[in-house]
């Protein structure tokens, strides 16, 4: 059964998210995506409630006038353009969880592991490892390379260069928390083996045209991106406003099952983005166009 966007009919607390890995580098680890085995349906959302957080606000002015969905999308871009630009002057904290479920459905192993920023005395940018507690995973045993696949994820698709390549359709709109949204699903109008495209969809403030949340996967001519080692594909992804003015991820999630003989184990993946500051000699924000929107609330 699918939903209105032609998604799996899932509850929108516990919608699977979208795993990326997309970035040249993974792609060249990456090896076909072989048929998935029917699956349940994703576990429970965590009991803590996690919000997308706007800082720097004032209260929100009225909405600008309907706009047609195609000057919608173009300006959509745009702002996904500049977010992307202006996330490479801001430093924060990530935080990778991977965790096991029993069959009852309580947490029964993890691994976390929290990176920084750094630089190399050669001035290359990594990520540094900053707090790593003993795994207490039972099922699976992830070496560094797999950690660090699953440190990469996309956030921005739709950006003023890539927009040709897809196809966006308007599909209406929708209440995120105290947001109300414009819904967009976008599909690539080819795929190739090279490149991996977003497939999914997106909700847009339908006032101020900024993109908060999105749902949906990477795809090449291969199938579904992911991990050689997990089979996360369908990732849930939420914004946190910075500054009042840039939308950078800050929740990340998704839900599989890994087959064993001996039975199945629900996994999750879970990333984090936290603590977001200009680095030393960043330029400074420009004042947002108009006061931001009332924040986003988690699952």
């Amino acid at each position: 059964m699918t939903n209105r966007y032609g998604q799996p009919a899932f509850s929108s607390r516990a919608r699977e998210v979208l795993f990326c890995c997309a970035l040249a580098g993974f792609l060249g680890l990456a090896a076909p995506a072989p048929a998935q085995d029917a699956r349940p349906g994703p576990l429970p959302p965590p009991p803590e409630e996690r919000s997308v957080r706007r800082m720097g606000t004032t209260p929100a002015a009225e909405a600008p006038p309907a706009l047609p969905p195609e000057e919608i999308i173009k300006r959509l871009a745009q702002k996904e353009e500049q977010f992307l630009e202006a996330r490479t002057h801001f430093w924060n904290r990530k935080t990778i969880r991977v965790q096991e479920f029993g069959q009852d459905g309580k947490l029964s192993g993890q691994l976390e592991i929290t990176t920084e920023p750094a630089v190399t005395s050669d001035g290359k940018l990594y990520d540094r490892v900053v707090s790593q507690p003993e795994s207490t995973l039972r099922s699976l045993r992830l070496a560094p390379e797999d950690i660090e696949a699953l440190a990469y994820i996309p956030a921005y698709p739709l950006t003023t260069q890539q927009l040709a390549k897809y196809d966006v359709k308007y599909i209406g709109k929708e209440q995120v928390d105290e947001i109300s949204c414009y819904i967009f699903q976008a599909k690539p109008k080819s795929v190739e083996r090279a490149h991996a495209y977003f497939d999914g969809v997106v909700w847009v403030d339908d006032k101020y045209l900024e993109v908060v949340k999105t749902y949906g996967k990477w795809i090449t001519d291969l199938g579904d991106v992911h991990s050689p080692t997990l089979p996360f594909t369908l990732f849930e992804t939420y914004r946190e406003n910075v500054q009042g003015k840039y939308w950078f991820p800050s929740y990340s999630r998704s839900d599989d099952t890994l087959h064993f003989s001996s039975g199945d184990v629900p996994i999750r993946l879970i990333v984090t983005w936290t603590d977001y500051k200009p680095l030393p000699g960043a330029p400074p924000a420009a004042a947002p166009a108009a006061p931001p929107p009332a924040p986003v609330k988690k699952p």
